[in-house]
């Protein structure tokens, strides 16, 4: 299908966009079961990823927490919004890296702090915290190596514990989040876009929000992928799935749109063109999904 500079946005039902009262500015138009947005609203403006002088801006910790599933102390990066308070309660969003990524990753090349801080002055999202882990859960946990080895591969699928057992009631213990399903999200490119949609399908009693950034082959297919679907209708608020129409791994987004379109998720897929797989998409991508959780 020809995209003519612009993207494509399907959706399984017209009851979408209503359903999640997504901002105007992502549609233009509704036709069938997929809409067209003209380039100036699904590329993020200029400077959306610079540092501004003016504003108010978050802060980022790093933390080690205990993991009973590598069997060690492991570390994440938190970003906390501008204006944090220590008692009030906020959502949390779990921001996966790629196969060659670790817990520095996005900080170093994508500055969700950044782009997070830039959206906080326009207020054009919710107060969040986010927390960027290593999902590469192993005793060395380091990207280097050979980072495509057997034992380093396993290790992103070993994460799911990692993530469900270990880092998440360490965060919910030690700081102010809110409860219930609707009020965590779990988003990631490449390696941790596969991540997100395995773990947030197979746990749809936990995660109400998933956005996959071109996926990578990591990602289940079949009943593996949807193993609750019940479950995940009846809870899922957006599985926000995308792909730069110039990526290698486009096959990995088409069949998983393809199958939860058979399935009868709801979700919305974008297509983005002349776009590959790099941060200069991933933090585009990062910039609209943030607008639309919680």
């Amino acid at each position: 299908m020809p995209i003519n500079k612009r993207i494509i946005l399907f959706l399984n039902s017209q009851n979408t966009m209503k359903s999640l009262k997504l901002p105007a500015i992502l549609f233009i138009a509704l036709i069938s079961n997929f809409s067209f947005a003209q380039d100036s609203n699904i590329i993020a403006p200029n400077g959306f990823d610079k540092p501004q002088e003016g504003i108010s801006k978050g802060e980022v910790k790093k933390i080690s927490y205990p993991s009973t599933t590598v069997g060690k102390d492991r570390v994440a990066n938190i970003y906390f919004p501008p204006g944090y308070v220590a008692t009030q309660e906020y959502p949390v969003l779990y921001l996966l890296h790629g196969i060659g990524g670790d817990e520095r990753e996005w900080l170093d090349q994508g500055h969700p702090e950044i782009i997070l801080d830039n959206l906080y002055a326009e207020n054009k999202v919710k107060p969040m915290i986010i927390v960027m882990p290593n999902g590469r859960a192993m005793k060395n946990d380091r990207a280097e190596g050979n980072i495509f080895g057997e034992e380093q591969v396993k290790a992103f699928a070993t994460f799911e514990q990692d993530l469900m057992v270990d880092l998440i009631p360490f965060i919910e213990k030690n700081y102010k989040v809110k409860s219930g399903v609707e009020n965590r999200a779990v988003a990631g490119l490449s390696m941790g876009g596969g991540q997100s949609l395995n773990f947030g399908l197979n746990h749809p009693e936990d995660f109400a929000w998933i956005g996959s950034f071109s996926p990578a082959p990591n990602t289940k297919q079949g009943e593996g992928l949807l193993p609750k679907p019940e479950a995940t209708k009846a809870n899922l608020k957006l599985l926000f799935l995308s792909c730069g129409d110039q990526d290698n791994l486009m096959n990995v987004s088409n069949r998983t749109h393809d199958f939860l379109n058979e399935q009868g998720i709801e979700h919305i897929y974008r297509i983005i063109p002349d776009h590959y797989h790099n941060f200069e998409y991933w933090k585009n991508e990062l910039y609209y999904f943030a607008q639309l959780i919680f």
